[in-house]
């Protein structure tokens, strides 16, 4: 009886020990997203038994590649709902690998939407224009469901900044300019996105003023900055925010040598 009452002791002293560093150990594998896969009964339907055991032995990126080829062979059929359900299992199996998701959102916004709207066995124009807002929003959340598992990230909130910018799409300068801004703010971020947030900002009902400001800042930042797109919005705002002559920068020769972009 004793030396069990000594075991257990011992056993209770090592657990409290131990404790504050498994703590610490958990926090940063979630910093660094260790914890992403999502290994359920949801998964199991979706890449079948083998490949949950698979998964859980520790062969996640071996069974998300062979999906992925599964994926495209269902791409290259127009299988549409195979292939979404393929994607689904990839990205829960891989969270952490961008391309990924910026593929499925591509081929849900883009590949599919443009097979839903021409659609020869739908006749109904109404139903083939809701099966194509209904693809726009599958790729959307397939990039904000990437976003939440790589926050870190710039590419994807890039991606979800062009969706919404899309006038074809969601045309919503306002949630573009979110995105965009969004990614400027991740270390990998593109040398163009401060730009276009601030551009799709100038767009943003009642955010004028905001962005023309932004503007002039990046115009006195340098040469570099004074591209087209920067000079002529500027010059649009400078009209619509009704600014004074004498305040007004002059463009016109910086017009004369920037760059279309």
């Amino acid at each position: 009886m004793k030396r069990l009452v000594i075991a257990l002791i011992a056993l209770l002293v090592f657990g409290a020990l131990k404790l504050p560093f498994e703590h610490r150990l958990f926090e940063e594998h979630r910093r660094a997203f260790f914890h992403a896969a999502e290994l359920n009964l949801s998964m199991r339907e979706q890449i079948g038994q083998g490949g949950f055991i698979a998964a859980l032995s520790g062969f996640r990126s071996v069974v998300a590649d062979l999906l992925w080829i599964r994926a495209y062979i269902a791409w290259t059929d127009t299988e549409w709902g195979r292939m979404k359900v393929l994607f689904d299992a990839v990205t829960s199996l891989q969270p952490r690998a961008l391309e990924f998701w910026d593929t499925a959102h591509w081929h849900m916004a883009f590949n599919a939407s443009v097979a839903a709207i021409q659609n020869e066995d739908q006749p109904r124009l109404a139903l083939r224009q809701k099966a194509e807002r209904e693809y726009w929003q599958l790729g959307e959340a397939y990039l904000k469901r990437g976003i939440s598992f790589n926050p870190d990230r710039a590419l994807l909130y890039d991606r979800l900044g062009a969706l919404y910018m899309d006038q074809r799409k969601f045309n919503d300068p306002c949630r573009a300019a979110e995105a965009y801004a969004e990614a400027a703010k991740r270390p990998d971020a593109m040398p163009y996105v401060h730009r276009l947030a601030v551009y799709n900002l100038a767009r943003c009902p009642g955010h004028e003023r905001e962005a023309y400001d932004a503007l002039v800042k990046l115009y006195h930042k340098g040469k570099e900055e004074r591209l087209l797109t920067l000079l002529t919005t500027i010059d649009e705002l400078e009209e619509k925010l009704q600014i004074p002559e004498e305040q007004r920068i002059d463009t016109a020769a910086d017009i004369k040598e920037a760059t279309p972009r």
